[in-house]
């Protein structure tokens, strides 16, 4: 494979010997930007970073892991004209809000729990529910790379080969790969991608249920003196496989 800036990250992946080559990525990315907006480029003192984490705001998963980063006075700085931003937006929201009418018949009837608030301050947070600068950031390039991926697909042989010998896919990110391929790919080309896929991914979650099913039967006395095999990881392996990510992972922290 003839590795240029933009491929080595996914070289890097599928050789990792990873569950998942794209969880692999996906967390090199995600680490990336938690050092761009709380690492020592200061990038939060920019204005124009700023704004932009003021406006988008952060879920709740990464207002944890910028916790656990360890830049307390960053993070402060960062929420601190984030609040700026939402107390206005607060003041706005309350100036046009007015409660619906509610009908006798409405009182008496099951909430739906898929249905979508009708109120404008409902509406309002669950758009900053939806919304975090680090889940953008790192989203935009891991899609950039995927189509990098199917770029290297069609072209590279030995890209070919780590993706037919890979331990298979998450599912969340099989599912990224099943529908970027039946974009990209000629009928032709989409007809041996799903050739290797599936039977990859069935034989690999085979492979972990067997996994699972052997790291349950340590616990029984009968086999406590017996091999783990290749189980004793199987729980942190398999809600990989399951979600994607890496369950077992310590805090991404600046004094790494």
């Amino acid at each position: 494979m003839k590795e240029k800036l933009h491929t080595i990250p996914l070289a890097d992946a599928f050789k990792a010997n990873d569950e998942c080559p794209f969880c692999f990525v996906e967390r090199k990315l995600e680490e990336h930007t938690m050092d761009f907006v709380l690492g020592s480029g200061a990038s939060y003192m920019e204005d124009d970073i700023r704004a932009e984490t003021d406006k988008a705001g952060f879920c709740r998963m990464h207002y944890k892991k910028m916790y656990e980063y360890g830049n307390r006075l960053g993070t402060g700085l960062i929420l601190k004209t984030h609040f700026q931003k939402l107390n206005q937006e607060f003041e706005e929201q309350m100036r046009s809000f007015a409660p619906g009418k509610t009908s006798l018949m409405s009182r008496f009837k099951k909430k739906d729990p898929n249905e979508t608030s009708r109120t404008s301050l409902g509406a309002w947070v669950m758009a900053k529910e939806d919304s975090c600068y680090i889940c953008n950031f790192y989203k935009d390039t891991f899609q950039r790379y995927m189509e990098t991926f199917f770029d290297m697909y069609k072209k590279d042989a030995d890209l070919r080969e780590l993706f037919k010998n890979s331990k298979g896919y998450c599912i969340p990110h099989f599912g990224d790969l099943a529908e970027a391929a039946d974009k990209v790919l000629s009928d032709k080309d989409k007809k041996e991608f799903f050739d290797v896929l599936l039977p990859l991914m069935k034989s690999n979650l085979q492979r972990l249920y067997e996994d699972l099913d052997w790291f349950c039967d340590k616990f029984d006395y009968r086999f406590k003196d017996a091999d783990w095999k290749t189980s004793k990881d199987a729980l942190e392996r398999g809600m990989q496989k399951a979600a994607g990510g890496y369950p077992a992972d310590p805090p991404y922290t600046a004094d790494r």
